[in-house]
């Protein structure tokens, strides 16, 4: 191999970049976007759903419940009624997704049996709210009853025997205050990796191809290592740009913890680009159409990114054949890295199995890509 061959190539491409508007927009557009609609676009936090309220008591207990749900940044109580027809017509037109229904006996039960109970009504059209809200009503009602025995134990004078013998204290580590973005976000950082380097490097031979160029390709004294090198460096450094810039935005717009080390990210992030570009490069060499290649290319990369990565849906809550089919995802051990090292500040040698799967992932990619490219045109 000669060094100067694989420069010529490589400004070769970068000028092709250049020129291109549609390749300078994947590089340069297509992250800030992705960033910022997913950022803001994908949330697994459910705050200020829209409660509606049948209180048939309208007593000061009755109000002090309310006063809870109130009080919670997860509800918003957002219209009163006096009778069941209301209620029910509010959660069809989805002017609510929980409505509570506090019985007219409320506050009669509560003295003469020390417990009384409250109806919820949930729309469940999405299943997943659905269990968030019904989770968060329970825990707003247990506030509700602890206030309501500590109440009564001081009355009676019964005290330690109302309250609760064992209690959880709970400390959450990593992502202290629960939000989701803090979760999703570094997967989106791989998600626009996987997506920019494989479009962007599936277009490199089959456009030659498209645009009549590949006879003068093969007929330079150029071998296959020096095209592939000179062919997917300028990517690779397109793509370390990217990453610092989703690490920007990362940090500093979204405010998501950077725990790690930037050396640790940025060995991980270069072996994941070898396997995408790499991936990208096959394409390719197997397409001879610029557009069959990027549409291959958004298959292979970003369906599996999406899905089995562990980026939007846990891995552990997939069926058995399918947590089996997720270690063939190269995805899933960047996105695990990536998370370890925003969120728990993970070294090397912390992550030590995923990278290693890397490793071997980017051996076995480099390998086939390396032998993918035939100096002949038929």
């Amino acid at each position: 191999m000669r060094a100067r061959r694989i420069k010529a190539i490589a400004v070769k491409e970068m000028l092709q970049v250049w020129r291109d508007p549609i390749s300078l927009m994947i590089a340069l557009l297509m992250p800030f976007m992705q960033m910022i609609l997913l950022g803001y676009g994908v949330s697994l936090d459910v705050k200020g759903l829209p409660v509606c309220v049948f209180d048939r008591e309208a007593s000061q207990n009755s109000q002090a419940l309310l006063k809870h749900f109130q009080a919670s940044e997860y509800f918003s109580i957002v219209a009163g009624f006096d009778n069941y027809r209301d209620v029910t017509k509010a959660l069809d037109r989805g002017q609510c997704q929980l409505v509570l229904v506090i019985p007219s006996d409320f506050t009669e039960r509560l003295n003469d049996f020390g417990t009384s109970s409250v109806q919820a009504l949930v729309d469940a059209t999405d299943t997943n709210t659905a269990n968030i809200a019904i989770g968060y009503a329970q825990a707003v009602v247990s506030g509700f009853s602890s206030d309501v025995q500590l109440q009564m134990a001081d009355e009676t004078g019964s005290g330690i025997a109302m309250l609760q013998p064992v209690a959880i204290e709970s400390r959450v580590w990593f992502n202290e205050d629960l939000e989701s973005r803090d979760f999703i976000i570094p997967g989106v950082v791989a998600l626009v990796m996987a997506l920019v380097g494989a479009q962007l490097t599936s277009l490199t031979i089959s456009r030659e191809w498209e645009r009549g160029t590949m006879e003068l390709l093969v007929s330079t004294p150029v071998t296959p290592m020096e095209l592939m090198l000179g062919k997917l460096l300028p990517y690779f450094a397109i793509g370390l740009l990217d990453a610092i810039f989703c690490l920007a935005l990362a940090v500093f717009w979204f405010d998501v913890p950077f725990r790690g080390t930037l050396a640790t990210l940025f060995f991980t992030t270069s072996l994941f680009l070898i396997v995408v570009l790499g991936i990208g490069y096959l394409i390719s060499t197997a397409i001879r159409s610029q557009v069959g290649a990027a549409q291959i290319g958004l298959l292979v990369t970003l369906l599996p990114t999406t899905l089995l990565s562990g980026y939007a849906f846990p891995i552990d809550q997939m069926p058995t054949i399918v947590q089996g089919v997720t270690y063939l995802v190269f995805a899933r051990y960047y996105v695990t890295i990536l998370k370890a090292v925003f969120l728990k500040g993970s070294g090397v040698l912390d992550l030590a199995a995923p990278i290693l799967a890397m490793v071997v992932y980017a051996a076995i990619v480099a390998f086939l890509a390396a032998r993918a490219f035939h100096k002949r045109l038929d």
